[in-house]
């Protein structure tokens, strides 16, 4: 039977609430005034690290870690996998969809046009180039891009290949770094940012396949790991820039984002569940609905609980974000994810449990 591993939760965990803490700073530097504290509070979140891209991309490198190898061992594995992600994402979204939109109507009295809301609803807005509905939307296209060219890999017997997601990475890194470095265009800056959160994923792909499937060594960890680094800096530099615009997206803070989600990743994967810590692990396990519904859960949050101005006042605001997100995720994953995630297996062409995971993992103490 396969069994889930609390550091990747863990991971998850820490994942997510960096995003939302992220997101909490924001709406205080731009709702309101910070004094004397304006410049290190804005600098700490925009300058020197974007803590939401940093939970984004440590998210990505969770995917390439477990979405690989998800497809199942039964007569239809492509099929499978396809109903097994679509109700893992689908209906959750669709309800994150639904409460952000009476969310906005309610508290800001915005609407939005029923061609975008319809557009939305497919999560295949950036394909037909309709704006989404609210930003954060755009890290599930990038999920969306990755289970294709995995199905695309695996049909071709690749995916599993010893070497396929460490050419990925190193081909991906090597053209995006050139590329970066050497072509004057945004366009190309743009394609690349998802060639680098694609590489990222592969990435995550290649450690796994290091510490538990035995197929590859630390010697490809560390080459892809600094070839990824290096693309990573030298996009940034040039889809950011140099000047500080005053926004939460400059070159260093998106740049520090991608190499510190590199490095974290790597040390929990070295430490398996030695790493694990349970409550976080457990806010790992709704994190999908905590990336979901604590934008919404923020912005109830900040109409009718706003703790006031100064230092102690906004970490009662930002408290209040996190708790209010994890009791309304914990209620959406348990009526709305779990039971379709169940739905799911119930669909599958062959309905055996999965193979135990490898004597490597069984030896970090994976958690049942």
């Amino acid at each position: 039977m396969q069994r889930r591993l609390a550091f990747i939760d863990t991971l998850r965990g820490i994942a997510v609430l960096a995003v939302v803490v992220q997101h909490a700073l924001e709406v205080i530097v731009r709702e309101h005034p910070t004094g004397a504290y304006h410049a290190f509070l804005h600098d700490a979140i925009g300058y020197y690290m974007n803590f939401g891209r940093f939970g984004v991309v440590l998210f990505f490198f969770v995917s390439g870690f477990v979405i690989p190898f998800s497809f199942p061992a039964s007569a239809s594995p492509v099929n499978d996998f396809a109903i097994s992600r679509f109700f893992r994402l689908y209906p959750a979204y669709w309800t994150s969809i639904a409460i952000g939109l009476v969310t906005m109507q309610a508290v800001t009295s915005k609407t939005y046009p029923l061609p975008q809301i319809a557009a939305n609803l497919t999560m295949l807005q950036s394909f037909l180039e309709v704006p989404h509905l609210w930003d954060f939307y755009w890290t599930l296209t990038i999920e969306l891009l990755f289970y294709l060219v995995c199905i695309v890999l695996f049909a071709a017997g690749l995916l599993n290949r010893r070497l396929t997601a460490v050419a990925i990475v190193v081909a991906t890194a090597l053209v995006g770094t050139a590329v970066a470095v050497l072509v004057e265009n945004r366009a190309a800056s743009v394609v690349m940012e998802v060639g680098l959160n694609l590489s990222a994923m592969f990435l995550g792909k290649v450690i796994r396949d290091t510490v538990i499937g035995a197929g590859l060594r630390w010697r490809h960890v560390a080459l892809c790991t600094t070839l990824y680094i290096l693309f990573a800096v030298a996009l940034a530099s040039k889809r950011y820039g140099g000047i500080y615009q005053g926004d939460f997206f400059y070159s260093y803070s998106i740049g520090a984002a991608y190499v510190c989600a590199a490095l974290v990743f790597v040390l929990f994967a070295a430490f398996g569940e030695r790493m694990a810590w349970r409550p976080i692990a457990f806010v790992g396990l709704i994190s999908y609905s905590v990336y979901l519904m604590s934008p919404f859960a923020m912005v109830w949050v900040h109409r009718y609980a706003w703790p006031g101005d100064g230092p102690l006042a906004w970490s009662v605001f930002v408290a209040e974000v996190v708790t209010s997100s994890i009791l309304v995720s914990w209620l959406t994953y348990s009526l709305i994810e779990k039971p379709w995630i169940s739905f799911a297996r119930g669909l599958r062409s062959d309905r055996r449990k999965a193979a135990a995971l490898e004597p490597a993992l069984g030896r970090q103490g994976a958690a049942q």
